[in-house]
């Protein structure tokens, strides 16, 4: 990959001369069965590039409680674009017909005009868990029955294709705007890829400057992701497969809370017994170790699996975690970083 971008060949993306961008968002693009696509900086600039896209502002967007754009993206529709996140309860990050019905607001102009549905596929909050394609054909066809434009924030949508056993054109068939991460599972520095139709991502790339997202030799990070698309979207398997490896030997520690049998792609949820220590604690004594999980809030903890950890890699976090419960931890100081540290 860093060979691959150190010979990129270059030119000026704003102007559209960049020959590798373009290579890559016309790869993209096809690869999903859309007609167009916009490269961003990151899955933040992406989504909120969607929003906008579909959105006026005072309009409202609906999405599961747990869904990325509405928890981790600063506030950024309201702020940026004047958009209202209505969070839906939902199990495993997912939202379904039954969940959605009877939450789109009447046409009145006491009230926010309901105008996107946005998925999030794998759910992270949710616990990783994995759309099935006739889940997404369901959610997709009463978003389109009811006039509702679809975007998908699909950080680690190659791990869900992966999973799930479908194609990137089967998910391409259910939604207006893609939003894909090269810098997750992929294993990118940096970079995403908004996918559409030509009108949609023309006024995307129009976005994209608004939200300061406008670049110079962008081929150097876009040879990156032509790299991983071309050498890291099946070994994703692995990834999964050690992820099982994680939970399986999380479930045989002491101490330690997991439903094993529900971890169904890179990401793997724990709790730490409630009396042991909170999570911050834990993840700082396992830092100490060499071993990097995230706190979640209260007992939830969040270890994900990629490419640079392999299988002894995981057998020693075990090894370690088991540690870290033995030797006790819950007289250190709450320091740390996590989503939801305190």
């Amino acid at each position: 990959m860093l060979q691959a971008m150190i010979t990129a060949e270059v030119g000026d993306d704003m102007l559209g001369e960049d020959p590798t961008v373009n290579r890559l968002e016309r790869f993209v693009a096809d690869m999903f069965g859309h007609e167009a696509a916009v490269f961003a900086c990151s899955g933040t600039q992406s989504n909120q590039m969607g929003i906008r896209v579909h959105c006026l502002p005072g309009d409202e967007l609906l999405i599961n409680e747990t869904g990325h754009i509405a928890n981790f993206e600063g506030g950024a529709p309201a702020a940026v674009s004047g958009v209202t996140v209505r969070t839906i309860e939902a199990p495993d990050g997912f939202l379904d017909v039954d969940s959605l019905e009877g939450k789109i607001r009447v046409n009145d102009q006491h009230f926010a005009r309901t105008r996107l549905l946005c998925l999030e596929n794998t759910t992270n909050l949710g616990g990783g868990q994995v759309y099935s394609l006739e889940h997404l054909h369901r959610v997709s066809d009463w978003a389109t029955t009811n006039g509702l434009k679809r975007h998908l924030d699909g950080a680690r949508l190659f791990n869900a294709i992966v999973s799930g056993g479908y194609s990137a054109a089967d998910v391409g068939k259910c939604f207006d705007t893609i939003s894909i991460c090269f810098s997750k599972g992929l294993g990118c520095p940096m970079g995403s890829i908004l996918v559409g139709n030509k009108e949609d991502i023309a006024r995307a790339r129009r976005i994209r400057r608004l939200f300061g997202g406008a670049l110079r030799q962008t081929g150097i990070v876009a040879a990156a992701a032509m790299y991983a698309l071309a050498n890291n979207i099946t070994r994703l398997k692995c990834d999964h497969v050690n992820a099982m490896q994680l939970a399986s030997g999380l479930a045989a520690i002491d101490g330690i809370h997991i439903e094993a049998n529900r971890v169904k792609s890179n990401l793997v949820f724990f709790e730490v017994e409630a009396g042991r220590g909170l999570a911050i604690q834990l993840a700082g004594a396992l830092k100490e170790q060499g071993v990097l999980v995230g706190p979640m809030g209260g007992q939830r903890l969040r270890a994900v699996t990629h490419l640079d950890a392999t299988t002894d890699d995981i057998a020693e976090a075990i090894d370690v975690i088991r540690l870290c419960m033995g030797r006790g931890f819950a007289d250190r100081p709450m320091v740390g970083r996590g989503p939801y540290s305190k």
